[in-house]
């Protein structure tokens, strides 16, 4: 009689056990249910409100593309030859080009672009469709590739510039119209190295008879000026090969004579970048990229000018390719308060900067 109530009280106490399990499995069952059912709410919501918000944009006036924009037939058909393009092989894309009376160099990806281009601009015109990513950003670029003063060995070296070129591409025309070229007078580094003669063929003679920067810088701003780039309706931007003439020479120099940077040195378009995300490689130097383009350099490696001119070439292919070269690099806003807060040199001493702190900011 003692085992079998003992037995009794066990198989209770299991059956409320499973009972008790059972409610919370379907407890917790619900619980996710309605949480599932209220983020479905909420990202229905979001999205609506994203999509009023992406219709209710406008940008210079144009409204920004949605997908409603892209559900013109043209679409599709672009989309079928860009995929009829990536299964071509190169000869095929050169064949094509040739027919059209194209540029057939370079190399597979640059063909490939370019003939993705022309097919897109053909169906687009045949279909009366305007897509505004064929409006450019920039009505003049303004191509600038400084030499500097260097040694051999550059560690903890503060360059100073040595030679000033810009070359001027007009966007609409696809040509260069204007160019600005001088040397300055390096002051802290007034002695050449051989290195640097030898690396930018610029001689200690040419620099002696130049200008000191801030006289060229000036110059340089009048010849803008003079060509209605420094207006406030002027839209140019400035274009160099990578972030260093800007970030770096320019930022340096104005630094080490207490100048105020440019205002419209503070951001540019780095070709280096544009050129790689366009065509879809990797990043590579100026030799490189003409080489891709199935072009050789023209004049002598290193000399501002003859950079700048080639510099341009790659920029005016790229446009014609289908390239908005847009401005994707600017200065961060720390050097600008750092050249803000320097005190003047004295005795052709480079100065230095301390750290910037809420007491100097404010003084």
């Amino acid at each position: 009689m003692k085992s079998n109530g003992v037995f009794h009280l066990v198989a209770t106490f299991t059956c409320s056990s499973l009972a008790a399990l059972f409610i919370y499995i379907v407890y917790l069952i619900v619980k996710q249910y309605i949480m599932y059912e209220q983020a479905e709410c909420t990202d229905n919501t979001a999205m609506k409100s994203t999509k009023k918000k992406q219709k209710a944009r406008l940008s210079d006036g144009v409204r920004i593309k949605s997908e409603s924009q892209y559900s013109d037939p043209v679409f599709k058909q672009i989309s079928l030859a860009n995929g009829t393009i990536n299964r071509m092989k190169k000869e095929e894309i050169k064949e094509k080009l040739a027919e059209l009376k194209l540029d057939t160099r370079g190399v597979k990806e640059v063909l490939s672009k370019r003939l993705k281009h022309v097919y897109k601009k053909q169906k687009l015109t045949a279909a009366k469709v305007k897509c505004h990513d064929d409006i450019m950003s920039c009505d003049f670029l303004l191509v600038i590739d400084f030499e500097a003063t260097c040694e051999r060995d550059n560690e903890n070296y503060q360059h100073e510039i040595i030679e000033f070129p810009i070359v001027l591409i007009d966007t609409t025309k696809l040509k260069v119209v204007e160019e600005f070229h001088a040397f300055c007078k390096p002051t802290f580094h007034p002695k050449l190295s051989t290195f640097c003669t030898e690396l930018t063929g610029i001689t200690q003679r040419m620099v002696d008879r130049a200008k000191e920067f801030p006289d060229i810088l000036n110059e340089a701003e009048m010849w803008m000026a003079k060509h209605h780039l420094m207006d406030k309706t002027s839209n140019m931007a400035i274009l160099t090969d990578g972030p260093w003439d800007m970030g770096r020479f320019m930022y340096t120099q104005c630094r080490m004579l207490q100048m105020p940077f440019p205002r419209w040195a503070r951001k540019w378009v780095n070709i280096r970048k544009h050129y790689a995300n366009f065509y879809g490689i990797k990043k590579m130097n100026l030799g490189s990229m003409l080489n891709n383009l199935g072009m050789t350099f023209e004049g002598q490696q290193h000399k501002g000018i003859d950079d700048s001119r080639n510099i341009a070439r790659i920029a005016i292919r790229l446009l014609q390719d289908g390239s908005d070269l847009h401005i994707n690099e600017r200065l961060f806003a720390r050097k600008l308060q750092l050249l803000a807060l320097q005190s003047p040199y004295k005795d052709n001493k480079l100065p230095t900067i301390g750290p910037v702190t809420k007491k100097r900011l404010s003084g």
